[in-house]
């Protein structure tokens, strides 16, 4: 399935973003949070719980103080509280500013959109391959961000955020070149992390 989708704003691509990844949740048996994924040391659930955390501690920086969630307990009621209340925050930015000394001053819904959202979608990718499914990010929207990604490789690299990049051809697909540049080996598959 190739991604048309064109959103009209932060709300929408959240909420847009935020479906594809809760597919994938509610998709997980209870076996499958152990399984591990393309990000070295982390499981599937390490996932959610990267993407509920550390966006729960930045949204601080918006004077916004959400309760904390265990995703541990129940990983599906988790990411659908997290899912309820970051679009309750898209919908009605209420003109709030979120300050962060990483990224300066800018406005609640925009800062969601760009870092926390933009999360959401590059994790399916490693949930999907966690769980055995072949992730679609869409062509245009992976060609996108990589040239937005490219000017500012050594920053990125420095930041600790990506791994080293992984080679793959010039020609290839899209999705497979952004994974590889932030890390990812596009070829990555449960069974051969486990060899």
């Amino acid at each position: 399935m190739t991604e048309t989708f064109v959103p009209k704003g932060p709300a929408q691509q959240h909420a847009h973003d935020a479906a594809r990844f809760t597919e994938l949740v509610k998709s997980a048996s209870p076996g499958d949070w152990a399984r591990p994924s393309p990000v070295p040391e982390w499981t599937a659930l390490d996932i959610v719980k990267h993407l509920v955390e550390w966006s729960r501690g930045f949204l601080t920086g918006a004077g916004i103080e959400l309760p904390a969630l265990d995703v541990e307990a129940d990983p599906v009621a988790a990411w659908k509280q997290q899912v309820t209340d970051i679009q309750a925050i898209v919908d009605d930015p209420a003109g709030r500013v979120l300050s962060n000394p990483h990224t300066g001053d800018n406005p609640v819904d925009e800062a969601i959109d760009q870092f926390y959202t933009a999360d959401v979608w590059a994790h399916s990718w490693d949930l999907a391959k966690a769980l055995g499914r072949e992730p679609e990010l869409g062509e245009e929207r992976c060609d996108a961000a990589l040239a937005a990604m490219k000017p500012m490789e050594q920053m990125l690299r420095d930041s600790g955020q990506f791994g080293a990049a992984v080679p793959v051809a010039d020609d290839a697909p899209a999705q497979d070149r952004l994974m590889a540049f932030i890390g990812r080996d596009p070829a990555w598959t449960p069974g051969a992390a486990t060899r």
